[in-house]
């Protein structure tokens, strides 16, 4: 994309993203002197190792006399699935709709000369344990802002069918998705010892397990550390994200029903630190969708204890 194309996509979805909060709801009736028009295919969610993926066929036709440019905002029909637009495209999230986020998306590719049609893929992935019958979900829009009104042209309602495990899509039933997360947080101990390095310093490798059950909504998950003074966290193993202060996030991104991972939390203290007792760290697990923190079905499993001492012992 070039720096023309970046900023008017940039100034486009800020506009969309204004347009959607001014108005209780984005839903636009096409009419037949729209200037622009979307169409869709169905939404087919199939069963997966651990979820559902699918795309959204969608098709923008320019309906204007001029040449323009496009974004598509899209209501995700589940909450926490929208993955992505094919072929790629700026994107910027809104607040959500009932728990369903509302994404704002630049349409790639040269303007589209009046009565030119593009067409593009949605993805999405439902991360909940597949089932052996099918499954329907509702509520899922997308819309059309043509860049010369940077106003919504015209929309689509879609549904969702889930393909049963045996491949039926016959008789769905409602898919009903977790409203609170059920996350836990275990140590492989209770006390860890930092140790000398060779640069004087002193560090420490903390083993923890962190498991996700239900489906509820979530982009990550991250841990809040109460620390000794000295002493700090200098990162994970692996690490996807910096860690800053005692906030981390857990490694791997958004986790499946049932899914667990165990990776090392990295401690470190300064040269000068007296050997011996150093306090007690609390590490707290949170769950997290957008900017806000889900609440826990079990809370009391989120939170680990461990004693930290300091040796020069290696």
């Amino acid at each position: 994309m070039n720096t023309r194309t970046k900023l008017r996509a940039g100034v486009l979805l800020g506009s969309a993203l204004a347009l959607m909060a001014a108005l209780p709801g984005t839903a636009a009736l096409a009419s037949a002197g729209a200037p622009a028009a979307i169409s869709t295919g169905r939404l087919v969610l199939e069963p997966t190792g651990n979820g559902y993926q699918g795309t959204l066929p969608v098709t923008i036709t320019n309906r204007s006399r001029a040449t323009d440019y496009y974004t598509i905002l899209i209501t995700e029909p589940v909450a926490g699935s929208f993955d992505g637009l094919v072929p790629s495209g700026a994107c910027i999230q809104a607040e959500p709709v009932d728990n369903r986020r509302v994404i704002a998306c630049s349409v790639e590719g040269p303007d589209l000369e009046p009565g030119e049609r593009r067409s593009v893929d949605v993805a999405f992935e439902v991360l909940t344990a597949p089932r052996p019958y099918a499954m329907s979900a509702t509520g899922g829009r997308v819309e059309v802002v043509p860049g010369h009104t940077q106003q919504v042209a015209a929309g689509k309602d879609f549904s969702t069918l889930f393909r049963a495990t045996n491949g039926s899509l016959r008789n769905p039933r409602p898919y009903v998705q977790d409203t609170s997360a059920n996350a836990s947080l275990t140590a492989g101990t209770g006390a860890l010892t930092l140790t000398r390095q060779a640069d004087g310093t002193y560090a420490g490798r903390l083993p923890v397990t962190v498991r996700y059950a239900g489906d509820a909504p979530h982009d990550y998950l991250s841990v809040q550390a109460s620390l000794p003074t000295g002493v700090e966290i200098t990162g994970t193993d692996p690490q996807d994200s910096p860690s800053f202060g005692g906030f981390f996030e857990v490694p791997g991104g958004r986790m499946a029903p049932g899914e667990e991972r165990t990776f090392a939390v990295l401690f470190g203290a300064s040269a000068d630190t007296v050997v011996g007792d150093l306090g007690t760290v609390d590490l707290v697990l949170s769950t997290r969708y957008g900017a806000d923190e889900v609440a826990d079905a079990t809370p009391t499993d989120n939170r680990i204890q461990v004693s930290l001492s300091a040796s020069d012992d290696s």
